[in-house]
């Protein structure tokens, strides 16, 4: 087979230009390295190991969200129960 040479490669490049324009080369260029990085990890088996370390992800962070509501919702209950003993005592020593 014959191996392009620098005249080839050129008129490759030019006509790629043509047709994608020069807005649309980095576009073209990044869409381009995205497709081959996923076919790499695909290939390897790396897409599945992502997934289940985003689902591990997502059930610590629910886990932690669940927390925070408790935790809130305890702080709030304190709260209120604070005020509530105060409110009770004014009207006993006004009347």
């Amino acid at each position: 087979m014959i191996k392009p040479g620098p005249l080839e490669i050129g008129l490759v490049l030019v006509i790629i230009l043509i047709v994608f324009g020069v807005g649309k080369l980095p576009q073209v260029g990044a869409a381009l390295g995205k497709s081959i990085n996923a076919f790499k990890k695909g290939t390897k088996g790396e897409d599945e190991e992502e997934q289940a370390a985003q689902a591990k992800t997502k059930k610590k962070a629910k886990k932690k969200k669940a927390t925070n509501k408790k935790a809130s919702q305890a702080t709030e209950g304190a709260s209120e129960g604070e005020t509530k003993p105060a409110a009770e005592e004014t009207p006993a020593k006004q009347a």
